[in-house]
């Protein structure tokens, strides 16, 4: 239901009339008094424009899309398939939060404003109880305004029960696979360099890489894992220097896990800086499977989500073009992209009679491809490698 200029009115204490006064501007009010009734259109997410009020629960043509940053291709691929199959019928609007959860609020508060007729919001959701009452009362009243919201990447706890569909990722279910690759190469002492610890996504992926690690009763109690986990943003900065922690920590890993691919390059930058071999003297993987996991030399291995074909059924959803799925909650498989930069440790590869290869010249390395030139084109690529029947396995 809408909010009135009475909920406001009564909320701030004050007359209707007066709230009238202080929304037009048009005449003196105690600063005291103005302050209040501020606060309570903030509170009350009251949509100030005056036509927009008095359509009710009317919609715009408007479709907002919430990234963290739209120069990652993570973010990019999603909000571009989300434009391609929005079309020409409404107009989207990327909204830039740079991973900040205010900013995400702020957006939502104007969209709502706005009367979107639709809201993506992608990406992990962050685990503080005062972030999840307001963006859960943020999305509850963009839905009781008309509004269609879908959470891409975020799983559906992060609604209030029947506000919002949720195309979910399958992270636990990949990273528990990812390391039961690594295991069954061998590996015993695994690190792993995580994102940002408040985040949804983070967790779910360390709970499926813990839950392979104790399935072969590996990882020991929570301290000696804490201690092969360091936690950082979703970079290449963060991956180089999670990477030289680790090994200070434990010299003896022979497999680091990066929270995402590129996190796991910037692993790679720092192993070759310590004159390691990748995967002679220690494997790396990565998740998602960006565009560039494939090229990168060794090849990255990776977990493999379908990032366009997860955008696209999400706008589907969000403009009512597809039926909701059970429970309103679609899960998104993730797969095991195996390649060139995982391998059997040393000593196993030795044992079965095979020396140790070491990385060959001539092309470019893992580390090289997150600067300059060698990121142009991902976006020309993503067609052909993230698209249903594309080219990556």
């Amino acid at each position: 239901m809408a909010v009135t200029l009475a909920d406001v009115a009564a909320r701030a204490r004050v007359s209707a009339a007066t709230v009238s006064r202080v929304l037009s501007g048009n005449y003196p009010v105690a600063e005291a008094t103005r302050a209040r009734v501020l606060a309570a259109v903030d509170e009350l997410d009251y949509v100030i424009n005056g036509p927009a009020s008095a359509l009710a629960a009317a919609t715009s043509d408007l479709v907002g899309v919430l990234v963290n940053d739209v120069a990652d291709p993570f973010f990019g691929i999603m909000a571009s398939a989300v434009q391609s199959e929005l079309g020409s019928e409404k107009l989207a609007v990327v909204c830039n939060t740079g991973g900040s959860p205010e900013r995400e609020l702020t957006y939502l508060t104007l969209l709502l404003r706005q009367r979107a007729a639709a809201v993506v919001i992608t990406g992990s959701a962050v685990e503080t109880p005062e972030y999840a009452a307001a963006s859960a009362a943020k999305v509850g009243r963009l839905a009781a305004n008309g509004t269609r919201v879908v959470l891409l990447g975020r799983p559906a706890s992060a609604a209030p029960e029947g506000s919002a569909f949720a195309v979910e990722f399958g992270n636990r279910e990949g990273g528990r696979r990812l390391t039961e690759h690594l295991v069954s190469l061998g590996h015993r002492r695994i690190g792993y360099v995580a994102g940002p610890a408040d985040r949804t996504t983070t967790r779910h992926r360390l709970e499926g890489h813990r839950a392979a690690l104790a399935a072969h009763g590996l990882g020991g109690d929570a301290d000696a894992f804490g201690r092969l986990t360091v936690h950082g943003p979703y970079t290449r900065q963060s991956g180089y220097d999670g990477a030289l922690e680790l090994l200070d920590r434990e010299p003896g890993l022979t497999a680091v896990v990066g929270s995402n691919d590129a996190v796991a390059l910037g692993i790679c930058a720092a192993l070759r800086e310590k004159g390691l071999d990748i995967p002679g003297d220690v494997s790396v993987a990565g998740f998602d499977d960006l565009p560039f996991s494939a090229d990168a030399t060794p090849a990255l291995t990776t977990v493999r989500l379908p990032l366009q074909e997860a955008a696209a059924r999400a706008e589907r959803l969000a403009l009512g073009r597809e039926e909701s799925p059970a429970g309103g909650r679609h899960l998104v498989l993730a797969e095991v992209v195996a390649r060139a930069s995982t391998a059997a440790p040393r000593a196993e590869r030795q044992g079965a009679g095979t020396a140790p290869g070491r990385a060959r010249g001539g092309g470019t390395t893992c580390g090289q491809l997150c600067t300059g030139s060698a990121l142009r084109g991902i976006f020309d690529s993503v067609k052909g490698k993230h698209a249903p029947g594309g080219g990556v396995p």
